[in-house]
């Protein structure tokens, strides 16, 4: 199990540096752009990649530390620490969202002409196209290893997408005499960022607020009732990470069993439910005489 935690989060950290390198040339090359053109929605999808390197960062001290093993005070170990990193990521999303909102309204009023030639719409299109690798890349490998870290920076760079087609859009409506339109995108895109927030802090608040991960409670009920022995079971709560799973139950079975066939049922109860569900890391369950 330590070997598959390790490549676990090693694929992880893989992955964001991976993601990392391309994200800052994509928000380097939209910065120097954006300045050059004076397109504040140029500028702000800049920042947005800019933000999308930071949350990388982020990623890699939550899964540092997240890949600790367990120990005395963590004896269910530290994998939620991925999950709690990703508000951090929402946090960076939060900061230029509200920034973005500022300018974008300040250029409503004092709106500014911004110089868009080939060489411009290129770089758009161009750095569009990788954030759609990016994306893409990163979020197989999150649905694939089950990460949030990496679900949620996917998302991150999917509001980066949407966002440049925004400013795309815009290089038209600029060209057609409709400036004020620059403004406006910049503030869209800065919606777009504040749902990705909010989207991620749900996300994350199901896994450390303990929201129930199991919702099909007769998967269990199966599992469990093909053990022999056992006549019933109820009261089956699960919390935890999709890859983390701590399930906990009651069984009944027949009064007069022996202290040893009771364990000897419930180890097999629980080997049957982590073979059946391997994303099931703890099962705890209280066995008690049927009525």
């Amino acid at each position: 199990m330590t070997q598959e935690n390790d490549l676990y989060f090693k694929n992880i950290r893989q992955v964001l540096i991976i993601v990392l390198v391309f994200n800052w040339l994509v928000a380097l090359a939209k910065i120097i752009f954006g300045f050059i053109s004076r397109s504040s929605s140029m500028s702000a999808d800049g920042f947005h990649s800019l933000s999308d390197g930071a949350s990388n960062i982020i990623g890699l001290i939550g899964i540092t530390l997240a890949a600790q093993p367990k120990d005395k005070e963590h004896p269910y170990g530290h994998k939620k620490f991925e999950t709690f990193f990703s508000l951090g990521i929402a946090f960076l999303l939060g900061i230029v969202c509200v920034e973005l909102l500022q300018t974008g309204f300040r250029r409503i009023y004092h709106p500014v002409i911004p110089h868009i030639n080939g060489q411009i719409f290129f770089v758009m299109v161009m750095t569009l196209f990788v954030n759609i690798f990016v994306m893409r890349y990163e979020r197989r490998e999150g649905q694939r290893l089950k990460s949030d870290i990496l679900i949620s920076d996917a998302m991150h760079t999917k509001a980066d997408i949407l966002t440049s087609l925004s400013v795309l859009v815009t290089f038209v409506a600029v060209q057609k005499g409709f400036i004020i339109i620059d403004a406006i995108v910049t503030v869209v895109i800065a919606l777009f960022i504040g749902y990705a927030a909010y989207k991620i802090i749900k996300d994350a608040s199901f896994v450390l607020c303990d929201k129930v991960v199991i919702t099909d409670i007769k998967a269990i009920e199966d599992i469990v009732l093909q053990t022999k022995g056992v006549r019933s079971c109820h009261k089956i709560r699960s919390h935890g990470r999709s890859d983390d799973i701590h399930l906990d139950l009651h069984v009944q079975m027949k009064p007069n069993n022996s202290l040893n066939t009771v364990h000897e049922i419930s180890h097999d109860i629980e080997q049957a439910i982590k073979k059946a569900m391997p994303e099931v890391t703890e099962v705890m369950i209280h066995m008690e005489p049927s009525k």
